[in-house]
């Protein structure tokens, strides 16, 4: 049936019912298993050479998008506050995929939404925002990201009309009301991307230096957009493409009265005061102390999921919530700090800050800390079991991520491109240790780099062709104990 389309402003005659989603899902799944060039060959008469030019230029950010609803869908790109197709309630998104080395999908990135209006969100209620008006139901149209291939020749694998399930619904209604008080308290300044669960505010703008005034504080805040965040976009990779299930622990009935983050404290507390063995005992498993699932089975436990591996929690997939274990000192520090993944020489001398791994690993990254201390009159027993004292959901504030994991990836690809000054010495015992001049625990009071390997035979290449022990970032334990001091 052809239909005449006003949306954006522009009459069009199409081949599909406008006012349809399902036609409009319908017409959209004709692009599976084509490529972004199949589209342009198809329409070459259509298009001129101005926008020829446009298409293929690799930096043009949201080409691949506009070539679909050009030439596929027969409608001008135009950005305003209504979906793309006005009749319908449809928003057109074209968001990429990546193939891991196991062969199953994943996001890759967030998918970026519409801008979020200081001014105006102070007026709005959740049902009649500009972000639902315009995000209410989305057509996602997935192509695999190829590294090193043309932009063109990406395949397009999956189009899907999709429409929020009740619960993710009812998170995502939490987040937006969390962003949209933190405009009415004057810190639209202090949004950062790890605040929220499914729905971030990510910086939007010419190298996030774009600035925008807010209604209730002179200070300047960074434009930020509405996004779902890229762990959010796995999750339905990860149902739709490769067939996953995912777990859930939250009830919605229990959701309409409860965040995410209180629903897990309210899930933790009875076990509060109570050793690892003893929770273990509560909830019906063997306590195996040496066993480094351990914890992660006490916790599906805890959260009434026994056996679930916790990368298949529905919660803490789309979340991107990852457990840590603390155990605190007597004094509240904890003995040791905490390592992360180790680094990559290679490639964090060809990335850029936006891009790195070490500011993606922090920027939409919850931390469930699962926090255990241990007692004072124990603090000589080699067999001393801690206490656990509760849980605490954080993400690291998105200014000391830009600020003090910056000033340490600097320093690192400084010390790469210098040279990496490696000595060696050899104890008594003949044991052999190596130094080197990478961060150390004093450098900016929040992360260092020390090594983590099997040994000091776990070895990696440098740049420059020599070996050195594998070396990871860590948090300090001094900032950790800051983050938990009120435990």
């Amino acid at each position: 049936m052809k239909k005449t389309s006003m949306q954006k402003g522009v009459r069009r005659v199409t081949k599909y019912d406008v006012t349809n989603p399902k036609e409009i899902e319908k017409h959209g799944k004709l692009l599976e298993n084509k490529t972004f060039r199949d589209i342009l060959i198809e329409n070459s008469e259509l298009i001129k050479e101005s926008d020829y030019d446009y298409h293929v230029s690799k930096k043009a950010k949201g080409s691949l998008g506009h070539l679909i609803e050009e030439y596929h869908f027969n409608y001008q790109p135009n950005n305003d506050e209504n979906p793309d197709f006005v009749e319908a309630g449809v928003e057109l998104k074209v968001t990429p995929i990546k193939k891991l080395k196991s062969g199953k999908y994943s996001a890759k990135e967030r998918l970026v939404l519409n801008i979020i209006n200081y001014e105006k969100i102070i007026n709005e209620d959740f049902k009649n925002s500009s972000f639902w008006l315009k995000n209410q139901l989305l057509l996602l149209i997935y192509y695999l990201y190829e590294k090193d291939k043309d932009k063109l020749d990406y395949l397009i694998k999956k189009v899907l009309l999709y429409e929020f399930p009740e619960k993710d619904l009812k998170i995502i209604e939490d987040d937006w009301n969390f962003i949209k008080n933190k405009v009415l308290e004057g810190k639209a300044h202090e949004l950062s991307e790890g605040d929220t669960n499914y729905l971030g505010a990510c910086t939007k703008g010419a190298n996030r230096k774009t600035v925008r005034s807010q209604p209730y504080s002179t200070i300047k805040a960074r434009q930020r957009a509405f996004s779902l965040k890229s762990s959010y976009m796995t999750s339905l990779i990860r149902r739709i493409v490769n067939n996953e299930t995912l777990t859930s622990f939250a009830d919605l009935n229990i959701l309409q009265d409860k965040t995410l983050h209180e629903l897990l404290v309210d899930k933790f507390r009875p076990f509060i005061g109570l050793t690892p063995k003893q929770i273990a005992e509560k909830v019906n498993l063997e306590y195996k102390a040496n066993n480094k699932s351990m914890i992660p089975q006490i916790i599906s436990s805890i959260l009434g999921i026994k056996g679930t591996k916790l990368n298949q929690i529905e919660e803490f997939s789309k979340a991107n919530i990852e457990y840590k274990t603390v155990r605190l000192e007597p004094s509240g520090v904890p003995k040791e700090s905490m390592s992360f993944q180790n680094i990559k020489f290679d490639e964090i001398l060809r990335e850029s800050w936006e891009d790195s791994f070490l500011r993606n690993r922090f920027i939409d990254t919850k931390f469930l800390f699962i926090i255990f201390q241990f007692n004072e009159t124990e603090s000589q027993n080699k067999n001393r079991q801690p206490i656990f004292k509760g849980i605490k959901l954080w993400n690291m504030p998105e200014d000391v991520i830009d600020t003090k994991l910056f000033e340490l990836w600097n320093e690192i690809r400084s010390i790469l491109n210098a040279g990496v000054d490696i000595s060696y010495t050899t104890r008594k015992d003949g044991k052999v240790i190596e130094r080197n001049n990478f961060p150390k625990t004093d450098f900016n009071g929040v992360a260092h780099v020390r090594p983590k390997g099997r040994d000091g035979k776990d070895k990696v290449f440098l740049p420059d062709g020599r070996k050195i022990t594998k070396q990871c970032y860590w948090l300090n334990n001094k900032y950790i104990a800051e983050i938990l001091k009120i435990y």
